[in-house]
């Protein structure tokens, strides 16, 4: 199942190069009670990532943002902190605009988990300073920023 997912986001990536589409996506800064940051790692795509997603349309981002977070770890109690940033990614061949949001869990922890398999490979919690080796670069990026207290835009 995996292979069909990449299969899907090869021919997703060859779409987009022709017809150049604008998306909006969120994805999530999500730290628990020790200040630890969740990562999810995708079937169809190496390294680990910031939870998040496509916004539907008529969709808000915050509501688009919680239905990432329960679709890619099960996480439904959460608090929206504040937004880090707004960026934009033309890397796929989209003109992809990205809100980056800091999220508090509601209680000190929390178990996270690939709530779809077909989707996320693994989930889990990372410190800020200890976090795997290979994590996607705009995703360290982001939480370089957020340690560093800033407000982020700019390209991904």
């Amino acid at each position: 199942m995996a292979r069909t997912h990449r299969l899907i986001a090869r021919a997703a990536r060859l779409w987009w190069a022709i017809r150049r589409p604008r998306t909006l996506g969120v994805r999530a800064l999500v730290l628990d009670g020790e200040e630890r940051v969740a990562l999810v790692k995708h079937t169809y795509l190496p390294n680990w990532y910031l939870p998040g997603g496509g916004v539907k349309r008529r969709e808000r981002f915050a509501d688009a943002l919680a239905r990432e977070l329960r679709e890619e770890i099960g996480l439904t109690e959460f608090r929206l902190d504040r937004m880090l940033g707004i960026y934009r990614n033309g890397s796929e061949g989209k003109d992809d605009h990205v809100v980056i949001y800091v999220v508090r869990i509601r209680t000190a922890t929390a178990d996270i988990r690939p709530a779809d398999a077909l989707e996320i490979e693994a989930a889990g919690w990372f410190a800020l300073d200890r976090l795997p080796e290979d994590i996607s670069p705009a995703s360290l990026r982001r939480i370089e920023e957020y340690r560093r207290g800033e407000t982020g835009a700019g390209d991904w």
